[in-house]
Formats: C-alpha cells, sequence, structure tokens
C-alpha cells in the first residue's frame, strides 16, 4: 500500500465551470425568492421595480469588472483580503477578514439557510416554543431588541442545514465545488423554467408590467430613501458575485478563469433575475406580489395548483441549499489567509490532512453563521449584511485607482472597461447607498457596523502580539 504523505497546501482542482458556477450559484439562492415581495410592498410599481433590479445589476457588474482586474493580478487563496492587504496594508485587511467572519459572509449565509428553512416549512409545520420563551428578547444600543427564540423552528432547521453543509465541504473542496455545480446548474434550469412557464402557460397579464409610473404618495414623499432600500433588497439577491476570488488558490490558471468567472457568471444572474422578475409581474399585480412572502410559491400556484407550489418550493430549497454552499466552500479561506500572515487564530490556518481543507477555519465559519441565524427575520440579517458588505465593496473599487498608482507595470491579464469612468461611478454610487442606509434603516446598519468594531479587541491583541515577536527577534 502506498503510503499518501499528509496535504499541507491547498488544492487547485477547481476549473472555469465551477468557477463560474460558484459565482452564480452564490447570487442565486434566496433573494430572488423572497426580495422581489418585500421590494414590492415599498415600490408599489411594477416599473420601478424592473428599474430597480436592472440598476442593481448594472451597479454589481461595474463592481465585478472592477474586481476582476485586481483578480487577475492576485491570485492568493483569501480573495478580498489579500487585494485590501495590498491596497490599504494590513490593518484594513485585517478589518475586511474580521467583518467577513464576523458578519458579511456569516450573516449571509445564515440568511440563505433562514430562506431555505422558510420554503421547507411550505411542506412541515415547524414546532413553535411557548410565548414566554419566544418573546425573550436581548435589547442592544442603537439596534433595538434581538429575539433569538421567535420563530425558532425555522431557525433550528437553518441551523441544521449551515451545520450539514460545514460538514461537506469539510471533506474537500473538489466534492464541494461538484456539488456547487451540478446544484447551479439545476437552481438556473429550474429559475428559467418557472419563468418561461408562467409566461407562455400562466393565465397572466402584460398590463401588470405597467401602471403608467403612478406612484403611491408614502413613495413620492420619500422617493429617495425608498429606492434605496429597495436596491439594499436587489443588491441582496445579486450579493456573493466576489466569492470565487477567495479560492483563488485552489482555481486552475487563476488569472485567466477568476476574470472570466466574475463577468460571465454576473452576466448570467441579471439575465435570469430580469427575466424571473417580469414572470413574476405578468402572473401577480404588484399589490399581490407584495402580499406573498413566498414569491416564486404563489405565483407557480396561481397556474399549477398546490402541486406546482410544491414543486417550485423543492426548486428554492435546493437553490438556496446550493448558494449557501458556494458561500461556506469560498469564504472559509480568508480567515485562514489570515492565520498564515498570524494576523489571526493560528488554528484558522490549519489543513486538514486528508481533505486538503481549512478545516477549523471552517467549523468555525459555520458555527458563528448558526449564532447569527439567532439574531432575526430574513429580511434583517441580509439588511445589516448589505450594509457591511458595501462598505467594502465601495473601498474595493477605490483601491482599483491605488493599485493602478502604486503597481503601474504589474501584468493585468483583464482591466476594467471604461477606467476611471466606471469604478469611480461605482464608488459614487456605493457612497450614496451607505448614507441612504444608515439615515433610513438605521437599526439594521448600526448592527452591521457593531459586528464589524467586534474585531477592534482582537486587532489590539494581535498588534500587541506582533510587538513581543518583533522584540524577541531583534
Amino acid at each position: 500500500m502506498d503510503f499518501k504523505p499528509p496535504k499541507t497546501e491547498l488544492v487547485r482542482g477547481l476549473g472555469v465551470t465551477a468557477a463560474i458556477m460558484i459565482v452564480a450559484g452564490s447570487m442565486i439562492g434566496s433573494g430572488i425568492f423572497r426580495k422581489p415581495a418585500t421590494m414590492a410592498g415599498q415600490l408599489l410599481s411594477p416599473e420601478l421595480l424592473l428599474i430597480v433590479w436592472i440598476a442593481a445589476g448594472i451597479i454589481t457588474f461595474i463592481g465585478a469588472l472592477a474586481n476582476a482586474e485586481v483578480a487577475g493580478m492576485i491570485d492568493e487563496t483569501g480573495g478580498q483580503y489579500i487585494y485590501f492587504r495590498e491596497m490599504y496594508g494590513k490593518t484594513f485587511a485585517y478589518f475586511y477578514g474580521w467583518s467577513g467572519f464576523s458578519v458579511i459572509h456569516s450573516g449571509s449565509q445564515a440568511a440563505i439557510a433562514y430562506v431555505f428553512a422558510e420554503y421547507l416549512g411550505y411542506f412541515f409545520k415547524y414546532p413553535s416554543l411557548p410565548d414566554s420563551i419566544a418573546q425573550l428578547s436581548i435589547w442592544m444600543p442603537f439596534i433595538g431588541n434581538i429575539f433569538p427564540f421567535a420563530q425558532f423552528g425555522t431557525k433550528a432547521v437553518a441551523i441544521l442545514c449551515l451545520l450539514f453543509l460545514t460538514g461537506v465541504n469539510y471533506v474537500g473542496v473538489v466534492f464541494g465545488g461538484v456539488v456547487q455545480t451540478i446544484i447551479t446548474i439545476i437552481k438556473i434550469a429550474s429559475v428559467v423554467l418557472l419563468s418561461i412557464l408562467l409566461l407562455t402557460i400562466g393565465d397572466g397579464n402584460f398590463n401588470n408590467l405597467s401602471n403608467g409610473f403612478q406612484l403611491a404618495p408614502e413613495v413620492t414623499n420619500n422617493l429617495f430613501a425608498i429606492v434605496g432600500l429597495a436596491l439594499a433588497g436587489a443588491f441582496w439577491a445579486y450579493d456573493g458575485w466576489n466569492n470565487v476570488t477567495f479560492v483563488a488558490g485552489e482555481i486552475k490558471n487563476p488569472q485567466r478563469n477568476v476574470p472570466r468567472a466574475l463577468i460571465y457568471g454576473t452576466i448570467i444572474v441579471i439575465v435570469v433575475y430580469v427575466l424571473i422578475n417580469v414572470a413574476y409581474l405578468y402572473i401577480l399585480p404588484i399589490s399581490v406580489m407584495a402580499d406573498s412572502p413566498l414569491v416564486a410559491a404563489t405565483a407557480a400556484e396561481t397556474i399549477f395548483g398546490k402541486r406546482g407550489a410544491e414543486i417550485i418550493s423543492i426548486g428554492v430549497i435546493i437553490s438556496a441549499f446550493g448558494a449557501c454552499n458556494g458561500s461556506l466552500l469560498s469564504t472559509a479561506r480568508i480567515q485562514y489567509a489570515m492565520a498564515k500572515e498570524k494576523s489571526f487564530f493560528k488554528s484558522f490556518g490549519k489543513i486538514h490532512p486528508r481533505y486538503g481543507t481549512p478545516h477549523f477555519s471552517l467549523v468555525m465559519l459555520g458555527f458563528w453563521s448558526c449564532l447569527l441565524v439567532l439574531t432575526g427575520s430574513f429580511d434583517t440579517i441580509s439588511d445589516y449584511v448589505i450594509f457591511a458588505s458595501w462598505l467594502f465593496y465601495m473601498m474595493g473599487a477605490f483601491g482599483v485607482f491605488i493599485l493602478r498608482k502604486k503597481m503601474p507595470d504589474k501584468h493585468r491579464p483583464y482591466k476594467v472597461w471604461g477606467y476611471p469612468w466606471t469604478p469611480a461611478l461605482f464608488v459614487i454610487f456605493s457612497f450614496i447607498f451607505l448614507v441612504n442606509s444608515l439615515i433610513s434603516d438605521t437599526e439594521n446598519a448600526a448592527m452591521g457596523l457593531a459586528l464589524i468594531l467586534l474585531g477592534f479587541p482582537f486587532y489590539l491583541f494581535w498588534r500587541y502580539k506582533d510587538k513581543i515577536y518583533s522584540k524577541k527577534k531583534s
């Protein structure tokens, strides 16, 4: 029997198809089956709803283009963390890495798993806790009350989903990549098929797509803030486009394949999202859509009856499951990269001797995601995640300008189209979006900021350790 030495490095086992599927699969998950109803209730205008989806897609695409330039230059595992280290230095990179662990990626996984559990609840009635327990709350300054045991049946199933997928990715990146590719193909096909069926055999009305831009008074009186909140919902559905950069060190020919995956994956998702929203509106008038949280199931039920809604719910369950898998597969690599640089707990940098995965980082990220499930509803979790995410998306796009100055001679297999105007537009928009979120969605923005700032004591600890280590060396 041949002796196989223990693995000490990550495995480059992901091809371009798997990379594209990580981009598309991380984006198409929970948002498109949950956020359209929330956005419809905010905007109350079909035209405005479609404009917001298209605008959010274009803005996301510009962000992906900017990210693709940096990804082509730097192909190390750790993605954005490594990019920020090159752009702004180790301190900023640390806070990004911490934020990924504390809120951005862990919160995304928690929210996606929440939708998985909600749609699974279409088939099963979850047990609920007594009101005396369900109403227990924890008050936090600037944030308000958190009810960890409310809707506990849904939360418990979401936690079980996260634990299972943590185990799947624990045993290998190639296996996780295969699971991601298969599930992503299934769910893209499911969304496209649902759209076609709704538009062809559904008893809908294309007049639902327009009301002559007649906006309700509550919308016109506060249009800027409401559009901002709706954009936050759309951005949640588009979120995850940069996850592929975190596994760059495990992708074959990453300088070519990572930019291709970012561009092609984002285009696929924009087309799919606009198509399914047109199909939703064709079947459901905007007012009905606003009252349908499980909007995909409601739309299917109108033409196929209860059995059709069940089939679509299964598709949504698979979709959310795949998105959660794609996020866990990729984002645990950030803390792995940080630990390798001695700016995070040493255990996070361990590689499993048999499976070649950052197993400890995976387990801890999965555990923290389970805790965040308890912090609120799907909308609450997704809103504070988006605020934190776009703070760093803005800085990532601005970093393109910095790297053009710092590394003018560095080989760039891909250069962002429209430079400097496109990344500048993205930075300006991101800043306006964040300010609007602070004003119109203060509690959720505060939650995102609080989870980011939790990393400050740890930062001081690692700085102290660095000083001690430097003194010993000298």
